[in-house]
């Protein structure tokens, strides 16, 4: 019995394995908007390919043997949810809207940028959550805008999410100063970006211009920065009142290893 369980198992993971690089290449080489827009056709048929009960998506609440890899340039293993596309930090930002704001339980206007697929349905659907969603390209935009000149009135939003777009935006300054006055007075708003959490002082240059010397210095070729643990500075020179929320310590190292979440990862909590 434990010989023919073993050669299923093997035989399992060596079917796994070239499709696991199948899929590293293609996550390396296709921008990610790109890939969740083809993903709708793919997605069923991978959460039934990777269905288990070792990680959860607790976007979905699905559950899967393991996780699919993602990223750019270093790749990550284990990361990249098979049904909602979900990232650690995307899965990490659901439970803590989930369990410590009122965004599901009371009327809410919330202001989205670069709306993320993983959460866009869920918004939308919900009866209390007034969704607007905003970005210079993505289809899913109601209100196409530049971030440094939003067209909305002043506390306008009782809620922001702004989540990996700053180090795309070269003055960003001038886009959180615009952020500070689209939302409301009272009004709570999260900036999730690429930090790293060793770094105190945040790195641009603009000098470099190379695509290629970008991705490898930024990680990605349209990134513009490496943020720092001063970026929570940046927010409070703007007016913000700044929590550097570590969400993962209110959590078991196995819930951490369950949900696929990256210990450690701070939520950028701002309120006006």
């Amino acid at each position: 019995m434990y010989f023919c369980f073993r050669i299923s198992i093997n035989s399992i993971q060596k079917v796994l394995h070239p499709v696991k690089k199948l899929f590293k290449f293609f996550l390396n080489l296709i921008p990610r908007p790109w890939l969740i827009s083809a993903s709708y056709a793919v997605r069923p048929l991978l959460a039934w390919w990777y269905r288990g009960d070792r990680y959860e998506d607790p976007i979905d609440g699905k559950k899967f043997r393991s996780f699919l890899p993602y990223g750019y340039g270093k790749v990550r293993e284990n990361v990249l949810s098979p049904s909602t596309l979900s990232l650690e930090r995307h899965r990490l930002l659901w439970l803590y809207l989930q369990r410590e704001t009122t965004l599901f339980s009371a009327p809410t206007k919330l202001l989205h940028f670069a709306p993320e697929q993983c959460f866009y349905h869920r918004f939308r659907e919900s009866e209390l959550i007034q969704y607007t969603t905003t970005d210079l390209n993505s289809p899913l935009a109601d209100v196409q805008a530049d971030i440094c000149n939003l067209p909305f009135e002043d506390n306008a939003f009782d809620m922001i999410l702004c989540n990996h777009v700053l180090e795309h935006i070269p003055y960003d300054a001038t886009a959180m100063k615009e952020l500070y006055r689209v939302l409301k007075s009272g009004g709570k708003a999260i900036f999730q970006v690429p930090l790293e959490n060793d770094r105190a002082k945040t790195f641009e240059d603009d000098s470099i211009t190379d695509r290629a010397e970008r991705a490898r210095i930024f990680g990605q070729y349209d990134h513009v920065r490496i943020y720092g643990m001063d970026y929570f500075d940046r927010l409070r020179e703007i007016g913000f009142n700044v929590e550097a929320c570590d969400y993962t310590k209110t959590l078991t190292p196995e819930k951490i290893d369950y949900y696929r979440l990256a210990a450690g990862e701070l939520i950028p909590v701002v309120t006006k």
